[in-house]
């Protein structure tokens, strides 16, 4: 029953969600990069697994023997090859990738997940052998993009000084505009254009508005929500995994896949460009350009135009608008929300907000244009 809540990847998101959350054990740098890699993985698994499906047509075991009885509805799919075990063997081998010491665990749970199907009466073994065979293989394919992608390189610059630039040490993710993207051509495809100098009348305006914004309890818990590892990352998953089960749609797996590894790949490259926009400009946060504002909690090591949160958020917010519909006025509400929390915190500016909101619609464009074509619809 454990393996049959959800989509055959709902688990291994769950499981990712709950290490982000709890931070036990700990997720390595740009744990972002597990979603991403991992649900796509699943997702080309999925894909394959049905390519095999409809070529092998291969009945299930119900429909084979009249009298063995499932524990469990039987899906409306071919048999051969098992989709649990494909989802599974793909996502243990890229969680191995970044976990090495859990390599025995997660194939445990990987056969697990795969006899799970074969206990319910629902494949044969051999369903659940092929099946997590060629989750690996596609696995395998997945990780050689993940160990490619740029992510390791080590920064050799240096931060630079004059009028409107940020300040500080060891900026973070500096070299993420260097990475490789999923589907962008290039991390400055979408750039936001300069930002105004920071002793104009147009950023006077925004600071004052910072630093004059009435800080509340009603704004100022959703400002640490929204920092929070539930507002950065899981919480959207979260609304995946339950729309899915409102619609039914986990019942699809090539569907659900789908939705997961949309999610985590426009995260995915929402961030490379958010960080390239960063870095092409070196602005200067608020509480550095008038020291009367005061954060409510620690500004984020990195220069400030756009705004990550306002990018990754709109980016998401998108595609799950495009994903889920009937949800669209409510998770863009949310998107809005989770930009604006950065002013709240006086850790942003209104223009930060702004480019960020435009560079995520751009990024979501993107996959959506790309899920118009891939013939799910």
């Amino acid at each position: 029953m454990f393996w049959d809540a959800g989509s055959p990847g709902y688990r291994w998101v769950e499981l990712i969600n709950e290490r982000y959350l709890t931070g036990n054990p700990p997720l390595p740098p740009n744990p972002h990069r597990i979603y991403t890699y991992m649900t796509m993985a699943i997702y080309d698994a999925t894909i394959a697994a049905w390519e095999s499906k409809t070529f092998y047509h291969r009945a299930r075991p119900t429909e084979m023997d009249s009298t063995l009885v499932a524990v469990l509805p039987t899906p409306r799919s071919s048999s051969y090859p098992s989709e649990h075990a494909a989802t599974a063997g793909a996502a243990a081998a890229v969680l191995t990738h970044f976990f090495p010491d859990e390599a025995s665990s997660f194939q445990s749970m990987a056969e697990e997940a795969a006899q799970s199907r074969v206990m319910a009466g629902l494949q044969f073994p051999s369903d659940a052998t092929a099946g997590l065979e060629l989750g690996k293989r596609v696995a395998t394919k997945v990780i050689a993009k993940a160990v490619a992608d740029g992510s390791d390189a080590v920064w050799k610059g240096t931060v630079p000084t004059g009028p409107c630039k940020w300040t500080g040490e060891k900026p973070g993710n500096v070299t993420m505009p260097g990475w490789k993207p999923i589907l962008l051509t290039s991390a400055d495809e979408f750039r936001p254009p300069a930002p105004p100098d920071c002793h104009s009348a147009t950023v006077k305006a925004d600071v004052d508005a910072v630093r004059e914004f009435e800080r509340k309890f009603s704004n100022n818990y959703k400002a640490f929500f929204w920092q929070s590892p539930a507002g950065a990352m899981t919480s959207w998953y979260d609304y995946a995994s339950k729309w899915m089960f409102e619609d039914k749609t986990d019942a699809n797996p090539p569907r659900a896949a789908r939705t997961y590894a949309m999610l985590a790949a426009v995260f995915h490259d929402a961030f490379i460009a958010s960080n390239d926009g960063k870095y092409a400009y070196w602005y200067l946060r608020p509480s550095q350009l008038d020291e009367n504002i005061t954060p409510l909690f620690a500004v984020p090591n990195f220069p400030s135009y756009p705004s990550n949160h306002s990018t990754l958020s709109t980016a998401r917010s998108e595609v799950l608008a495009y994903l889920f519909p009937r949800h669209a006025e409510f998770i863009r509400a949310l998107g809005k929300e989770a930009g604006d929390s950065r002013i709240w915190a006086g850790i942003h500016y209104e223009m930060d907000n702004k480019a960020g909101v435009a560079l995520g619609k751009a990024v979501a464009e993107t996959f959506i244009e790309r899920g118009r074509m891939d013939g799910a619809d």
